[in-house]
């Protein structure tokens, strides 16, 4: 028995990388799988279906149960196909993993507008248009579900040469905490992930070694996506989790007062606003890089 047992996912990008580990791994516990690739190259051009057809017959293989589709998730149409394929499959549908996505890597001041676009595109439009067509199905359904949105470091920290992806990354994770809250009456959970992972997206920013194909397997980071889509997580939503190997983090907030007076007197002056912060800077957290997180 799984923990996933009649439960029905749906994984885009699911053709490679931390989508295929997500499928296996969902299939595994029980669950039956819409593996969803376009087939592409890493920065979206082209298409196919050998990659999601590959996934599900390893999946089928191991006697799971899953079906493939190849819809962009930048098309509308093509984002309702991945709910009718679920449902004249499987009859339902109960997780989401927004998992695709694609690199068009470049400082900002060299990037172009199609560049920026493309990213937009794939990462932040692509979630919302996936998650649109299974939210309505999970109302209609009235038995909740779980929803994950893969975000980065790069957006929730920052990295060189990624404004495209950070801005993309860093809106699913608004997308993710404004539809957690909506979510509750209706029992979706909706929670994101930053992984850190040895995959196509990151071949080129990690050094190449056994070491850390082994430390990065992006088959560690799947479990805890997993775990999210059972029922023991019914009251976790609105949570990021990055997830690097064998490490899973909670990322929040704490807000620390810089200063402060009495809010019935005047405003600042530009010159008492100065002093207070030049005062606390030295005490203001560091900025992180992705990796030390």
């Amino acid at each position: 028995m799984g923990k996933l047992d009649g439960k029905v996912a749906i994984v885009t990008g699911a053709g490679g990388g931390l989508g295929k580990e997500h499928a296996l791994l969902l299939a595994k516990e029980g669950a039956s799988v819409v593996v969803n690739d376009l087939g592409g190259a890493r920065d979206g051009t082209g298409s196919g279906t050998s990659m999601a057809d590959g996934v599900v017959e390893e999946i089928k293989a191991a006697g799971g149960s899953a079906v493939a589709n190849y819809g962009s998730v930048t098309d509308d149409d093509a984002a309702a196909g991945m709910v009718k394929a679920a449902l004249d499959n499987f009859g339902r549908i109960d997780i989401l993993i927004n998992n695709a996505g694609i690199l068009r890597d470049r400082s900002f001041k060299n990037m172009t507008d199609a560049e920026w676009d493309a990213v937009i595109e794939v990462h932040l439009r692509g979630a919302y248009l996936a998650t649109k067509h299974v939210w309505a199905q999970m109302l209609e359904q009235g038995e909740g579900g779980r929803i994950i949105m893969t975000s980065s470091t790069s957006g929730l920290i920052g990295n060189f040469g990624q404004t495209n992806y950070g801005a993309a990354k860093a809106g699913l994770a608004g997308f993710m905490r404004v539809l957690a809250l909506e979510g509750m009456k209706y029992g979706i959970t909706v929670n994101v992930l930053a992984p850190g992972a040895l995959s196509r997206m990151t071949e080129d920013l990690m050094p190449e070694s056994d070491e850390t194909a082994e430390r990065m397997d992006p088959a560690k980071v799947s479990p805890t996506v997993v775990w999210l889509c059972t029922p023991d997580a019914a009251k976790v939503t609105g949570r990021q989790f990055c997830v690097s190997g064998n490490r899973v983090s909670l990322l929040s907030w704490q807000v620390d007062t810089i200063t402060e007076k009495d809010s019935m007197e005047g405003p600042w002056t530009v010159e008492e606003i100065g002093e207070a912060m030049e005062n606390s800077i030295d005490s203001w957290p560091k900025l992180l890089k992705p990796m030390e997180v």
